[in-house]
């Protein structure tokens, strides 16, 4: 019986995995390598600037922000295959996503880099674990940009994305 819980609560965990990877999309701070097949010249290494774009060789800036990598695939493709390349054929890996926050009650708040699969835990042990006043159990993530931004009740296991805040809050006696 314990073997069958637990082969449910790892399938579980993998699929949130799966799901959170799949839901990403482009943000400032990405640095993303784009490979345009046959055509080396057009290929490289791309930091996403602080507007969410990019510049490309012949296409110019292209906007990315809020993209999912497939989507952006489609959009450079598409703007290649406008008067420039027959039918090209577009990849798009993310080298290094943008960091993830901690803020409140760990010991040593701050920037991290964000690794695929991290989960709040994980980001509280990268600031050093927690103080003796944090509130374990009053976790919120902080998703998106200050336009839009997400307030997520969380927990230690929670999924954190690229570009996330975790406020782990501070427990009153």
């Amino acid at each position: 019986m314990k073997s069958i819980i637990l082969t449910a609560i790892l399938f579980f965990a993998a699929l949130s995995s799966v799901h959170a990877q799949t839901i990403y999309t482009i943000d400032s701070g990405d640095e993303l390598r784009i490979t345009v097949f046959d055509e080396e010249s057009l290929s490289g290494d791309f930091s996403v600037g602080a507007d969410g774009s990019v510049t490309l060789p012949l296409i110019g800036t292209v906007k990315l922000r809020d993209l999912t990598p497939q989507a952006a695939q489609k959009t450079i493709a598409n703007a290649l295959a406008d008067g420039y390349i027959r039918h090209p054929m577009v990849s798009i890996d993310v080298l290094h996503f943008r960091p993830v926050y901690i803020i409140g009650e760990v010991n040593e708040p701050g920037e991290y880099e964000y690794a695929s699969g991290m989960n709040v835990l994980n980001v509280v042990a990268l600031g050093g674990g927690y103080t003796y006043r944090a509130d374990q159990d009053d976790i919120v993530i902080m998703r998106g940009r200050d336009d839009n931004r997400l307030e997520i009740p969380a927990n230690a296991h929670s999924i954190v994305l690229p570009g996330d805040i975790i406020h782990i809050t501070e427990r009153y006696f």
